[in-house]
C-alpha cells in the first residue's frame, strides 16, 4: 500500500479582523507625550519620504513604512510613480483610572481602542515641571498597571453583558448551538478575573479563535511598549525606569516588545532645517532616531507584509495579510487578476539585488513560476499572469 500523503499543516488563524486596512492606536495616560509622538511620527515620515501628509481625521494618519528594499527598487527603476506600504495610526485620547466605568472620556475612549487592531502603549519616564502628571509623580510601572487594569476590566464588563445575553438563549430558550460560545465566554472571563493576564497569551482551537475574532476583545490585541525618555536620557541610553519596565512586561506580557525613544529628541530632529544638520547632530551625539523601528514593528504587529510590483511606470508595495495565497494577492491589484489567475512569476528581492537585473535572475534559475497554492512571502517581486477572457494578458501595476 502506498504511503499516505502527509496532511497539510492547518493554516493558523490570526487574532483580530481580516484585512489590510488595519490600524494601530496610541494609548497611555494624559500628558505622557502621545500627541507629540503622533505629530512627529506622521509629519516627519511624510516629509522624509516626500509623500503628501495624509490626515484621515485630526487623530488618524497614515505613515509610509520605511524599507531599504523599496528604496533600492525605486533607485533602480526610477519610476514615474512610487507607492510604499503604509501604517495607519490613531492617536487615542488619554485614559484615566476608572475609564472602564466611564471616568474621563470613558466608554468613548475604550470604543476607539476597540476599533484598533494593535496598540502602541506609550509611557512617560521623565520629570518635567512644565508638564504635570495626572497621577502626581512620574512612575511608568504604576501607569502600566493602570492602563492594563482598565483594558482588562473593560473586557470583563463587555464579556459579562455577552454572557448574560447568551445565558438567555442557552438556559431559558434551550439553544444548544449557543452553548459552546456561552461556555467559552465564561472561561475567558474567569481567566481575566483570576489570572489577570491578556487573553492573547492563551492557546485556542479554530472554533474558539473564531469566537474571539467575533468579539474583538481589547486584551487580544498585540501591544508594543514605547518608553518616552528625556532627550538627555535617550542620548545617554540610561534611565532608572527601563529595568523596572522590562521586569513588569516580562511578568505581565511576556514576549512583548519594548522600544525606548524620546519624543522631544525626535521633535528637535524633525525641526532641523537640513539633512546635513540632522546628520551632524546624530553623529555628534552618537545616536539615531528610533522612528523607523517603531513604524516597522507596528506594521509587523498587525500581521501584515507586502509584495512589490515594479517597472518604469511604477514601483509599488502591495499590503497583504501574512499567509495570503497568490490569487488573493493578485486580487489586491485588481479583482480580474484573482478571477482569471493563471500564475505568478516571482523573484526574491535578495536574488534580484544580488544578480543586478531580471535577466540575470532568470539565467541563475531563480525566476519562479508559481501556481494558485503559492503563499506570497514578504518582499516578493511579482508579475501576475491572468486570463481576461480573450487570451493571455500580462499586467504590471
Amino acid at each position: 500500500m502506498a504511503p499516505k500523503k502527509k496532511e497539510e499543516k492547518e493554516k493558523s488563524i490570526l487574532f483580530g479582523r481580516f484585512g489590510t486596512s488595519l490600524k494601530i492606536g496610541i494609548v497611555g495616560l494624559p500628558n505622557v507625550g502621545k500627541s507629540t509622538f503622533f505629530n512627529v511620527l506622521t509629519k516627519s515620515q511624510a516629509s522624509a519620504e516626500n509623500f503628501p501628509f495624509c490626515t484621515i481625521d485630526p487623530n488618524e494618519s497614515r505613515v509610509p513604512v520605511p524599507d531599504p528594499r523599496f528604496d533600492f527598487l525605486v533607485d533602480y527603476y526610477e519610476p514615474a510613480s512610487k507607492v510604499p506600504a503604509f501604517l495607519y495610526v490613531t492617536d487615542i485620547a488619554g485614559l484615566v483610572k476608572g475609564a472602564h466605568e466611564g471616568a474621563g472620556l470613558g466608554n468613548a475612549f475604550l470604543s476607539h481602542i476597540r476599533a484598533c487592531d494593535a496598540l502602541f502603549h506609550l509611557m512617560r519616564s521623565f520629570t518635567d515641571g512644565d508638564v504635570t502628571h495626572t497621577e502626581g509623580e512620574v512612575d511608568p510601572v504604576r501607569d502600566l498597571d493602570i492602563i492594563f487594569d482598565e483594558l482588562r476590566l473593560k473586557d470583563m464588563d463587555y464579556l459579562e453583558k455577552q454572557i448574560s445575553d447568551s445565558e438567555k438563549k442557552v438556559i431559558r430558550n434551550g439553544d444548544k448551538k449557543a452553548k459552546p460560545e456561552f461556555d467559552f465566554l465564561q472561561r475567558i472571563h474567569k481567566y481575566l478575573s483570576e489570572e489577570k493576564k491578556p487573553i492573547r497569551h492563551q492557546e485556542y482551537n479554530a472554533v474558539e479563535m473564531e469566537i474571539l475574532n467575533k468579539h474583538l476583545l481589547i486584551t487580544a490585541k498585540p501591544i508594543i511598549y514605547l518608553v518616552n525618555l528625556s532627550e538627555k536620557a535617550y542620548i545617554k541610553k540610561k534611565n532608572k525606569w527601563l529595568p523596572k519596565i522590562k521586569e513588569w512586561v516580562d511578568a505581565n506580557d511576556p514576549g512583548a516588545i519594548i522600544i525606548p525613544f524620546s519624543a522631544s529628541f525626535e521633535l528637535k530632529l524633525f525641526e532641523m532645517e537640513t539633512d546635513e544638520e540632522r546628520a551632524k547632530y546624530l553623529e555628534e551625539n552618537a545616536t539615531s532616531s528610533n522612528l523607523t523601528k517603531i513604524v516597522t514593528t507596528g506594521f509587523k504587529a498587525l500581521q501584515l507584509e507586502y509584495f512589490f510590483t515594479t517597472g518604469k511606470d511604477e514601483v509599488k508595495a502591495w499590503t497583504i495579510q501574512k499567509g495570503t495565497k497568490a490569487p488573493q494577492a493578485a486580487g489586491k491589484i485588481h479583482t480580474d487578476f484573482e478571477k482569471g489567475f493563471i500564475m505568478a512569476e516571482v523573484m526574491k528581492y535578495e536574488d534580484f539585488k544580488e544578480a543586478g537585473n531580471e535577466t540575470a535572475v532568470k539565467a541563475a534559475g531563480k525566476y519562479r513560476q508559481q501556481g494558485r497554492n503559492y503563499t506570497v512571502e514578504d518582499g516578493d517581486i511579482i508579475l501576475f499572469k491572468f486570463n481576461a477572457g480573450s487570451g493571455l494578458q500580462e499586467k504590471k501595476k
